[in-house]
């Protein structure tokens, strides 16, 4: 079979689908993966095919240096590039068997699908199908227990209305009708953990909760020697890294950060944050991309910003998170390991404190928050998410 595989975010949005690129060729089939051209890194790592969609995530993330402006600035982004993503997809997909749809190209990946006349199949790695077990993980606040259902719907229906306009429009130019309603019925795959996101008993029986989506990249990474070196100094370090993450305030998160490590032993990620590590202690050893699966399980415990993809990989190492959330799905993931018993404290990374996180820390240290974490962890390595989602994909292609 041809996939073709369509994504629109952030380096953490984009890796899970190249994993499961390549995980699809692995298994015998063609695929081809279409992302924003700072993301495709690990996508050109593992040799899947890739090209880069219009637009640029990165510059619309850093733009104006405000988080509040996030949201807005992706929405624009998004609304202005539509068209093209449809008509890259379009012309990239022509000959396949499915398309695969994440992110915020999914709207241009459902229409892709319908004008190329194959199944359009989702894969998220938030789970947006309506449930009452839980809110939406977009909703600011939890909403009573009773509007769980209905807060998933809402949100579905607002992101409807932003981008329907451009959708449409987009679909004129490709020939397409115009589009009056969201898709509800299509086929939807969760690179995420059933350990920490059971699959709630009232969702339809096309919605599948896989296990995380692991590009194979620790088997060939090659650590430089001042990392290993860092590593065989001393006890296991905090890993400290906060993704794609920008527009925050720096300095305050600066502080709270050194203020609650104090003297001990840390690796430092900046990813997209711009901060710059040499304004910190010498026991912070800065540290540029490297695999999750291999760095994490040498670490003590992870203080992230609580995107999918970390909070999966610092439990599926089977350490404790400090998770220190920004926006969107953030808030969801601390929650979840607050229920797993990983973590108890409700930070936010827009009033964190030294105090604050360092009570947080001395928590994710403590006897039950590490044996909670290498349980959880235990049960997630017995996992195979890519495994169970290229058998699916087969499934639905075919149908």
């Amino acid at each position: 079979m041809r996939i073709l595989l369509l994504t629109y975010g952030t380096e953490g949005d984009t890796r899970p689908l190249a994993a499961l690129g390549h995980a699809l060729r692995q298994a015998g089939h063609e695929a081809r993966l279409l992302a924003d051209a700072s993301a495709l890194g690990s996508a050109q790592a593992l040799g899947l095919p890739c090209d880069a969609l219009a637009g640029d995530i990165r510059g619309a993330i850093a733009a104006e240096g405000a988080m509040r402006a996030i949201t807005r600035n992706l929405s624009a982004l998004t609304r202005r590039h539509t068209g093209d993503w449809l008509a890259q997809a379009i012309d990239a997909g022509r000959g396949c068997d499915a398309v695969v749809v994440s992110g915020l190209a999914a709207f241009a990946g459902l229409s892709a699908a319908e004008a190329l006349g194959v199944p359009a199949i989702g894969a998220m790695l938030i789970p947006i199908s309506p449930t009452a077990a839980f809110p939406s993980p977009f909703l600011p606040l939890a909403p009573p227990r009773a509007f769980n259902a209905a807060s998933h719907r809402l949100f579905g229906q607002l992101s409807w209305r932003l981008f329907r306009g451009a959708t449409n429009r987009a679909r004129r130019a490709a020939g397409l009708p115009p589009r009056r309603r969201l898709w509800t019925d299509h086929p939807m795959l969760y690179g995420i953990s059933p350990s920490l996101v059971p699959p709630p008993a009232d969702w339809p029986g096309n919605a599948h909760v896989c296990g995380q989506w692991i590009p194979p990249l620790a088997a060939t990474y090659t650590p430089d020697a001042d990392l290993l070196a860092f590593l065989d100094a001393g006890e296991p370090p905090v890993y400290v890294g906060f993704g794609s993450m920008a527009g925050f305030d720096d300095a305050r998160l600066v502080e709270a950060v050194v203020g609650a490590v104090g003297g001990r032993r840390a690796l430092f990620h900046p990813g997209w944050s711009g901060i710059d590590a040499t304004r910190l202690p010498g026991n912070f050893h800065p540290v540029g991309h490297v695999p999750h699966d291999w760095l994490l399980p040498r670490t003590a415990l992870a203080i992230h910003h609580g995107g999918s993809g970390t909070t999966h990989s610092a439990c599926r190492a089977g350490i404790p998170s400090v998770i220190v959330p920004f926006a969107g799905d953030q808030f969801f993931w601390n929650a979840r390991l607050r229920q797993a018993g990983v973590m108890r404290h409700a930070l936010r990374g827009g009033t964190i404190t030294a105090a604050r996180l360092s009570e947080a820390i001395d928590f994710a240290r403590g006897e039950g928050a590490r044996r909670h974490a290498a349980l959880l962890g235990a049960r997630m390595q017995r996992e195979h998410g890519c495994e169970a989602a290229v058998a699916l994909v087969e499934r639905y292609a075919t149908a």
